[in-house]
């Protein structure tokens, strides 16, 4: 075991606050990281604040992690010190049942082992995420990043990325594909940079006015208010996909009425129940499906890294330092970021 620090929340109500804390010795698998950038995500907060009743303390957030490799273990021959690397939402896996075997992690019918908030397989100890000064990885869990990306940028693409990328590549969206980001947040804005790069016609639609000048600067094609029902009625029968990103109970009745026959809206950011009711005329109409879908697995989140390069995506950003964290925790409950706060880690003393 060797010592390390980062920021950790002691409970429910506490704010983030330095903590030391032991990694484990590395193994023959596993990849030391040296972490320089790390992205705040959402559900960072509602972990931190035990929103979903799950969370267990102390807690270091963070799943959004670029760090230079350190050192690595006898047998890892993928990755070598000096290269970049990213950390996404999972940091083990049963590896054996069928959905591991066919390079879908995220959907490990044992349950994945999570960045943190989780117990290191076959030990007590917990997991500790990003917010820290090095993590040690098995090699499996490790994607390499292209010398070419802005490191900054690139640390939400480890899950704000990702789980935008999945249901576009899964959907086979490409050139002459109309498809709907439905919201324009940390999620959304990536949703609209994506869709684009892989050359479908993108239509960002939002309940926000103020929020049309920022989604065209993104790359959307087109942008719908869905508090107007006449843009609503201009569009029906006609997107092939559906990103829905929004958090919230909401009603998703008007929205499926835009896809077109065995058309897909996918929920990518919503827990909770579907409040009112899903009317079932409006899927079996036009025999459209209401799927969902989280992240991805690492093959599929080493090919978006490698797609975001080819293709100059990241994620827009505000730089923060290690101590402004509890004031990004604020801002974010109002909504007061574009898109995502990352934390140089140089900070964290």
């Amino acid at each position: 075991m060797s010592t390390t620090i980062g920021y950790a929340v002691q409970n429910a109500q506490s704010p983030l606050a330095p903590f030391q804390f032991e990694r484990r010795e590395i193994g023959p698998r596993d990849v030391e990281i040296d972490i320089l950038f790390c992205g705040i995500c959402h559900s960072d907060l509602h972990q931190a604040r035990n929103h979903w009743g799950t969370s267990q303390y102390p807690m270091v957030p963070g799943h959004e992690i670029i760090g230079r490799v350190s050192q690595v273990g006898s047998q890892v021959s993928n990755i070598k010190p000096g290269d970049f690397a990213g950390v996404g939402c999972m940091v083990d896996s049963c590896r054996h049942c069928a959905n591991c075997r066919e390079g879908l992690e995220q959907y490990c019918l044992a349950g994945p082992t999570w960045t943190y908030n989780a117990k290191e397989p076959g030990f007590e100890r917990m997991t500790y995420g990003g917010y820290s000064k090095r993590i040690i990885v098995n090699d499996h869990f490790v994607v390499k990043i292209p010398k070419q990306m802005d490191l900054k940028s690139a640390a939400p693409l480890l899950c704000a990325g990702i789980t935008m990328y999945s249901p576009l590549r899964h959907w086979k969206i490409a050139s002459g594909h109309k498809v709907g980001i439905i919201g324009l947040g940390g999620l959304g804005h990536m949703g609209i940079k994506l869709a684009k790069a892989m050359g479908a016609h993108v239509v960002m639609i939002t309940s926000s006015p103020g929020k049309v000048a920022d989604a065209e600067r993104l790359g959307a094609s087109d942008v719908l208010l869905s508090s107007d029902p006449s843009q609503l009625a201009k569009h029906t029968n006609s997107f092939d996909l559906l990103i829905n990103t929004i958090p919230n109970a909401h009603d998703v009745n008007p929205y499926l009425q835009l896809l077109i026959r065995d058309g897909t809206m996918v929920l990518v950011g919503l827990l909770t129940g579907l409040e009112p009711s899903v009317l079932g005329v409006n899927i079996m109409a036009q025999r459209r499906r209401l799927a969902g879908s989280i992240i991805g697995g690492l093959a599929e989140t080493q090919e978006m890294i490698e797609f975001c390069a080819q293709h100059g995506v990241g994620s827009d950003v505000e730089v923060i330092s290690m101590d402004y964290v509890n004031e990004a925790f604020s801002r974010m409950l109002k909504n007061d970021v574009k898109y995502r706060f990352v934390i140089d880690m140089a900070s964290l003393k």
